[in-house]
């Protein structure tokens, strides 16, 4: 596939003006959710190639929530498509102002190897719901899983509209030498500054989805059972290969043996007898080896066994885990919880305000004065209260980072946003033209203005 003209041919369609209406964009949509729906067995196949997720998860954490994200856009676009009509100000007289939201063009949207249909698919639905073509580029880690994705689009869509480029870093560095209208990109924060440095070659807006090292805090206050089962809940998920998985424990020293009891107990209950088979593995030998490698020395209380052929790490709690140890240098993307220990909660807020912000955060307590003490200075892209990772899965509200984990936001009407412009139009009368911003300018003149912009 000869890229340059893949996004040429994209952009004429574009100009065209099939995409912008309402019609198109919704049977579009309900074509992709036919497609989804129809390949949902070969999803769950490939993802259970890929990356060993069961069939519950693979629907859970993928499929199920594109589908829920295109019948959200399915029965609200009808509405956000329409301009907005608003005040027009009164030296503007005689004139009427609106908002009209248009979708940028062509959109490149390069998705993840973690959730490679959710963060390929969920994207795709609002570049679509906002009148965009786009080029979908998978991870080539998740060859199974792209595979499937690209025959699905395929089927559904003219590549003129929306099309698949496969391929590895050969095909990343073509797509990123090209202009596109915008770029939306999930993954690394290392890889997410190559992508804006590309975009800034040609002023192309982004959306970085990236990660960072997401902080659980349990107080003395806390529901300590809940909170150890939530927090190996959202640990164990995909072998934690979340972007917004609990990165690490800061926890008071009160509480800390009872949690690990207690999180030893939801690890025996999720999964009887130590079988893990219901639980995803390490994408590939290069990640099972850095995972492995973060846990060499370390004082493993719960866990720490890995198995080298099956690429499958046991899920682990690290005990006496200091700032400087190497599993706190990076972000850890496995089931590997490593536990620090404190005494009043300054220490936790200095310690999380010294470091690049966050893509989410959690909190257990059962004190609403810790809550807002930890909402009040703690800055982050989102997160819970008493759980951990839910707060992606609603539509009515915006999921994205902050600083370091990322720009910009998406989910239902957030990422039709994200895919569209909103120009401002005032349409002026010509039956009266007021003579006050003409020259030759006069004090009068002056005056007149003085009374209308105060």
């Amino acid at each position: 596939m000869n890229i340059t003209n893949l996004i040429n041919t994209q952009r004429e369609y574009f100009l065209s003006g099939a995409t912008r209406t309402l019609s198109f964009r919704l049977e579009a949509l309900k074509k992709l959710k036919a497609a989804v729906q129809r390949h949902e067995s070969d999803i769950t196949e490939a993802l259970g190639k890929d990356l060993g997720k069961h069939s519950m998860e693979s629907y859970m954490c993928e499929t199920g929530l594109v589908l829920e994200e295109l019948s959200y856009h399915i029965k609200h676009l009808r509405k956000w498509i329409k301009d907005k009509r608003v005040k027009t100000p009164l030296a503007q007289f005689h004139g009427t102002s609106r908002i009209c939201p248009e979708p940028y063009g062509v959109a490149l949207i390069m998705s993840p190897w973690n959730y490679p249909v959710q963060l390929c698919l969920e994207p795709l639905t609002a570049a679509i719901s906002a009148g965009n073509c786009a080029v979908v580029k998978p991870s080539a880690y998740v060859p199974h899983t792209s595979a499937v994705l690209a025959k699905l689009i395929a089927e559904t869509f003219p590549t003129e509209y929306i099309a698949v480029v496969e391929g590895g870093r050969e095909e990343n560095q073509a797509l990123l030498r090209e202009k596109f209208d915008y770029i939306f990109f999930t993954g690394s924060v290392a890889v997410g500054k190559t992508v804006m440095e590309a975009a800034s070659k040609h002023l192309t807006p982004v959306t970085l989805e990236l990660g960072g090292k997401s902080p659980a805090i349990v107080d003395e206050t806390a529901n300590i059972p809940l909170a150890a089962k939530r927090i190996a809940f959202g640990k164990v998920i995909n072998s934690g290969q979340t972007c917004v998985a609990p990165d690490y424990l800061l926890i008071h020293e009160r509480v800390k043996d009872e949690f690990v009891v207690h999180y030893k107990k939801a690890l025996e209950e999720f999964f009887p007898g130590g079988d893990l088979s219901e639980m995803p593995v390490m994408v590939n030998e290069k990640h099972f080896r850095r995972v492995v490698g973060l846990m060499q020395g370390e004082n493993a209380v719960i866990g720490g066994g890995y198995d080298e052929v099956s690429r499958s790490i046991e899920p682990t709690v690290l005990d006496g885990i200091t700032p400087d140890s190497p599993i706190m240098q990076e972000e850890i993307f496995g089931p590997v919880l490593p536990v620090m220990t404190y005494t009043a909660l300054d220490e936790c807020i200095d310690f999380i305000r010294r470091r690049p912000k966050p893509l989410a955060l959690y909190l257990f307590t059962a004190s609403a004065d810790s809550e807002k003490r930890i909402l009040n200075s703690c800055s982050f892209g989102g997160g819970c209260i008493n759980d951990t990772i839910i707060h992606l899965t609603s539509p009515d509200m915006p999921f994205g980072g902050v600083g370091e984990s990322g720009m910009g936001s998406y989910h239902g009407k957030y990422g039709f946003d994200v895919f569209t412009h909103y120009r401002s139009v005032i349409k002026k009368s010509t039956w009266i033209d007021l003579p006050m911003r003409y020259h030759p300018y006069t004090e009068s003149k002056l005056g007149m203005i003085k009374k209308f912009l105060k």
